[in-house]
């Protein structure tokens, strides 16, 4: 895209250096209540398949850059969401199936994304 285009859709989210966000990421998953435990899944395993198979790949990088999936398509809120989901859908822990991803850029603005 050119720079006029990109001013055009973008607005102030335009800038050729890149511009940052301090995302907040929500994930859900659903599936049955273990009887023993009462958990569909172990928060704290849980923690480390969000972190190992995503947030740590994204946390503090250019995403525009540093992140493969990106070098080909816009580095949208929407396209964010859309990156962790594939990143974890395979691998949040059984039985446990992931239902939705959230990512909020602002207060504001945010994405709902469930596959």
């Amino acid at each position: 895209m050119g720079k006029e285009e990109n001013e055009k859709i973008y607005g102030k989210c335009n800038w050729e250096g890149g511009h940052g966000h301090n995302y907040r990421v929500e994930v859900t998953v659903m599936g049955e209540a273990d009887e023993r435990t009462g958990m569909v899944v172990n928060v704290v395993d849980l923690k480390k398949c969000i972190w190992g198979f995503a947030l740590d790949k994204l946390d503090h990088h250019n995403l525009d850059r540093d992140i493969e999936y990106f070098k080909d398509r816009p580095s949208t809120t929407e396209n964010v969401a859309r990156y962790i989901w594939m990143q974890l859908v395979e691998n949040i822990p059984k039985p446990a199936r992931l239902y939705e991803v959230r990512v909020d850029e602002t207060d504001k603005n945010r994405v709902i994304y469930r596959g």
